[in-house]
């Protein structure tokens, strides 16, 4: 029979590693199984149970959300074309920055392990208690949280250090200062979008759906830091570096991979459960979900990049035009970002 209950402890389980994961002077999580291959932190049951729990909503016949990577409308801004023109040119700060600003927002994640879901059974007809959304309080936040921004009783870096390990492999440990982080990714809404839940539940159901696309989102991040590192032509002092960092980012995707998959089975599992109503009546959760779930993926496939995208360009513009000659190389820089768009 299917396991399809779990503990936390289960769920916070790791393989034995043959070897722990070290990379630019960080100490990472995940490790290496004795072929050399990475596997993700508390994998060992994790993998499996969201595994099981796709398969009952396959088994009875219920619609899987789509959060794949074919969301996305757009690429990456800049593109890894105008990002070789900006090494090229000596302006490596902004990529420093940016994969800066990636490990900072990773490590807010580590909110998810000290902020626990309401009780969804509570307005949950059907018993969840072998399903995916009845394990958020059981191991899966913790899990998730502490794969973002680490486990704060150990010094061992997570997501967030990971992306500061990419950078340090490619530009050297302390190469740049700070950079300045936008202070939020997610969507910002104003008044109730499902009055007919508690306050709290809408709010972490909003959560999770901002969450899961923001995950989404990632990808378009790890493609076009994977395209600038592995060109040949790029970091051609320090291919040892840059190898590296690909690595890591691909060590990164794999660990979201995870959180993609859980996010995308509980989301369905809500979608068809029987919600109960604070006037004391029943929906189906497709009914409050759908009508805000195609808004969620316009505005972070759309409106996010766009505002995103200006914002960069307007501080990447005032770098370019500082450099001798900047009105000519600036001009150039934007033709760069037409040409790929052409090319799509």
């Amino acid at each position: 029979m299917t396991k399809l209950v779990y503990t936390p402890e289960e769920l916070l389980a790791s393989h034995p590693f043959a070897e722990y994961h070290m990379a630019a002077g960080h100490k990472l999580h995940g490790g290496f199984d004795p072929q050399g291959s990475y596997v993700p932190p508390r994998s060992l049951h994790r993998i499996p149970a969201i595994a099981a729990w796709q398969s009952e909503v396959e088994r009875k016949g219920w619609k899987l959300i789509d959060c794949s990577a074919d969301l996305l409308k757009m690429g990456n801004y800049p593109s890894p074309e105008q990002q070789w023109f900006l090494l090229e040119n000596g302006l490596e700060l902004t990529m420093w920055n940016s994969l800066t600003i990636a490990g900072v927002i990773e490590g807010r994640g580590a909110l998810l392990a000290s902020f626990p879901a309401p009780d969804f059974q509570s307005i949950i007809v059907e018993d969840i208690s072998a399903m995916c959304i009845g394990h958020l309080n059981k191991g899966l936040l913790v899990a998730h949280g502490w794969d973002e921004g680490g486990n704060p009783q150990t010094d061992i870096g997570a997501h967030n250090k990971m992306w500061f390990a990419a950078r340090d492999a490619l530009f050297g440990a302390g190469a740049y200062g700070r950079a300045e982080v936008p202070e939020s990714i997610t969507r910002p809404e104003s008044g109730r979008l499902m009055p007919q839940i508690p306050p709290e539940h809408e709010q972490y159901l909003l959560l999770l759906m901002n969450l899961t696309m923001i995950e989404v989102r990632a990808e378009a991040t790890f493609r076009f830091n994977e395209t600038v590192v592995k060109n040949p032509d790029a970091f051609k002092s320090n291919r040892k570096g840059a190898n590296l960092a690909a690595d890591l980012i691909d060590r990164i995707r794999m660990d979201e991979n995870i959180h993609v998959a859980s996010l995308r089975v509980m989301l369905s599992e809500f979608r068809e459960l029987t919600i109960k109503t604070v006037d004391g009546g029943t929906v189906r959760g497709k009914d409050m979900f759908d009508r805000l779930w195609a808004p969620m993926i316009a505005y972070h496939t759309g409106e996010a990049f766009e505002f995103s995208r200006n914002q960069t360009r307007e501080s990447l513009k005032r770098q370019i035009l500082a450099l001798p000659g900047g009105d000519n190389l600036f001009a150039k820089f934007d033709s760069l970002e037409h040409r790929a768009l052409a090319a799509e």
